[in-house]
C-alpha cells in the first residue's frame, strides 16, 4: 500500500514550485511584451541575439508545460483524496511506488504508461 500521506506533501510542494514558475513566466512574458511595445527595433535583423519573438515563443512553451504539469499535479491530488492514488487509471493494479517517487502525478503503471505520463 501506498504511503498517499509522503506523496500528497511531494505533490503539494511540486504544485507550489509550478505555481511560482508559472507567475514567473508570465511576469517574464509581460515584460517581453512592453518591451516590444516600448522600442522600435526591427528584432528580426538584430545580430545581437535571440529574437522578441523567439523569446516570447519560448517562455509560452514553457508556460505550456507547466500549465499541463500543474494539472496532472492536481488530478494526482485529488486521486489522493478519493482513494484511487497509486492504482492504475486502466487496469486498477498498483503502480509500482519507485514510478510514483519518479513522477508522483502519475495515474498510469509502467505497462500503461507508454506515450501518456
Amino acid at each position: 500500500m501506498v504511503d498517499a500521506q509522503r506523496f500528497r506533501i511531494l505533490l503539494e510542494e511540486e504544485r507550489d514550485r509550478k505555481v511560482a514558475l508559472l507567475k514567473a513566466l508570465q511576469g517574464d512574458i509581460t515584460s517581453v511584451n512592453a518591451a516590444r511595445q516600448d522600442a522600435n527595433v526591427d528584432d528580426e535583423h538584430d545580430p545581437e541575439g535571440s529574437t522578441i519573438a523567439f523569446e516570447l515563443s519560448q517562455a509560452s512553451a514553457l508556460m505550456e508545460q507547466s500549465r499541463v504539469g500543474l494539472e496532472q499535479i492536481e488530478a494526482a491530488l485529488l486521486r489522493i483524496t478519493d482513494g484511487s492514488y497509486g492504482l492504475c487509471a486502466i487496469c486498477g493494479k498498483p503502480i509500482a511506488e519507485g514510478r510514483l517517487e519518479a513522477r508522483p502525478w502519475t495515474p498510469y503503471c509502467m505497462e500503461h504508461a507508454s506515450g501518456r505520463s
